[in-house]
């Protein structure tokens, strides 16, 4: 199983990036690869509507470490836990999402990655804007 970590610097404060990022209801602005629709906040998770169908994510508590770090039920009823991190960086804060082959064929996991960095880049441009 491949890993690869995928990064984006964004002009804002570390503390910005983790309270929007971290908002439901902005999920379906930058999150494309994880909500299509709005975000129904249920008990201790969300239930997205997703390019996978609907799927349950459950965010780790809110914390003062930037720690974005989320558990997806897909409608297979399988769960993939994914990394998200939001550290201070010289120009503002980065982002860093790890995203983990598991059973995707290699070209799945390269447009995994394709869509999490284009997921990042809407993220900062919302930010930056």
């Amino acid at each position: 199983m491949e890993s690869r970590h995928v990064s984006r610097v964004i002009a804002a404060s570390p503390q910005d990036v983790y309270e929007f990022a971290v908002a439901p209801a902005n999920l379906p602005r930058w999150a494309s690869g994880l909500a299509e629709a709005d975000v129904e906040v249920k008990d201790d998770h969300l239930v997205v509507q997703s390019p996978m169908g609907e799927v349950r994510v459950r965010f780790v508590p809110r914390n003062s470490f930037g720690i974005l770090d989320h558990d997806v039920t897909l409608p297979s009823g399988a769960t993939v836990t994914n990394p998200l991190r939001v550290l201070a960086h010289p120009d503002g804060a980065e982002v860093v999402f790890t995203v983990r082959q598991l059973d995707l064929s290699d070209e799945e996991f390269e447009q995994d990655a394709r869509t999490i960095a284009k997921d990042l880049d809407a993220l900062a441009a919302l930010l930056e804007s």
